[in-house]
């Protein structure tokens, strides 16, 4: 069986590391930490790393409802612990009562520290608290090195992972129906915007699926993806389930709350 047939091509690189990372686990007996993966790629392990293996996946963000996970591929006899995902909290300190930090921001500022996006987690907002989730190993990095985010000055102190925030994602889910699975169709399903007005957002670089960009208003979407729209939020593509007799796909989707 082709392995690659369920997978579009811009992920066939992906499955290549992870069947690596599974055969050395495999043949090697080696322990594998990946950096932080999406909910698309954490899927795509999952599937290249089946329960009929001799490898064994577990994942870890800080919190069972992290969207964001740290990977650990290992040898069955292997009994991971939290500690093996070297995860680190940090809190951000700032002037609430003077500025305001948003999501972007800090995104922002950890990515012109030259960070790969794959060195940090989730990034949580609650009121006036702020965190970050970061790999271990830049850890120290980042504390010493992030001064600012946006116009605010901050301190980094790192906490516990019983400090976490907990913010758990739920989805609300609807059906409907499209004349074709192209980006522009099912965005406008979901969000209920016409494809007059979705196109430009699209040519604009606001659409992404499964936290990529995508320019393309005729791309075809499938079951499993993650779309999300700029302004409008996030949703994910649960299933297509056939055709009416009107020759329409009927779609069943999720809206992040």
């Amino acid at each position: 069986m082709n392995i690659y047939q369920h997978f579009r091509k811009e992920e066939y690189p992906f499955i290549d590391q992870v069947l690596q990372w599974k055969s050395e686990a495999e043949e090697r007996y080696s322990v594998k930490l990946t950096d932080f993966l999406d909910p698309r790629e954490q899927d795509i392990a999952e599937s290249m790393i089946g329960k009929g293996s001799e490898a064994s996946l577990s994942f870890w963000g800080g919190s069972s409802f992290s969207e964001r996970k740290r990977a650990l591929i290992y040898p069955s006899y292997f009994q991971p612990e939290k500690t093996d995902f070297e995860i680190t909290v940090l809190e951000v300190n700032y002037p609430t009562k003077f500025v305001t930090i948003e999501h972007r921001d800090v995104l922002g500022s950890l990515m012109n520290l030259g960070m790969k996006r794959g060195k940090f987690g989730d990034i949580l907002h609650s009121q006036d608290r702020m965190q970050i989730i970061v790999a271990g190993d830049v850890s120290d990095f980042v504390r010493l090195n992030l001064e600012r985010i946006g116009k605010a000055a901050v301190r980094l102190k790192e906490v516990s992972e019983h400090d976490l925030i907990l913010s758990e994602e739920a989805y609300e889910e609807k059906e409907g129906t499209v004349s074709s699975l192209r980006l522009d169709v099912v965005l406008s399903e979901i969000y209920g915007l016409s494809r007059s007005k979705m196109s430009p957002l699209i040519t604009g670089s606001k659409a992404k699926v499964n936290w990529r960009i995508t320019e393309e208003a005729s791309f075809l979407v499938e079951p499993g993806d993650y779309l999300s729209l700029r302004g409008y939020g996030r949703s994910k593509l649960f299933a297509v389930e056939g055709k009416t007799k009107k020759d329409r796909w009927r779609i069943r989707y999720g809206i992040l709350q």
